[in-house]
């Protein structure tokens, strides 16, 4: 959280956050990700490595899966969100 705050001071027109869920309390991600909500509706692009992957596409405009360090699927948030194969390979559910 701390080096968030030091990183936004300047008022950064790029943000790069890796894991910002990683290691904090589970009662402050949804703080984290409201945090990174409120930058994007200022402006501040905000390029995002996430594990918690539904999390992170509910909050951007864009995402990449890469596996094995190449890119398996790119598309927009809300496409990899409604992707019947992902939701199978990578979070682990089959809609119906």
């Amino acid at each position: 959280m701390l080096a968030v705050a030091r990183a936004l001071i300047p008022e950064p027109a790029l943000l790069i956050l890796d894991e910002p869920s990683a290691g904090v309390a589970p009662r402050l991600v949804e703080e984290i990700f409201k945090m990174i909500a409120g930058l994007r509706s200022v402006g501040t692009t905000i390029v995002m490595v996430e594990q918690n992957a539904k999390r992170a596409l509910a909050h951007v405009d864009r995402g990449i899966v890469l596996e094995s360090g190449r890119v398996r699927f790119a598309d927009t948030a809300a496409a990899l969100l409604a992707s019947d194969e992902i939701d199978a390979l990578y979070f682990g559910s089959k809609r119906t």
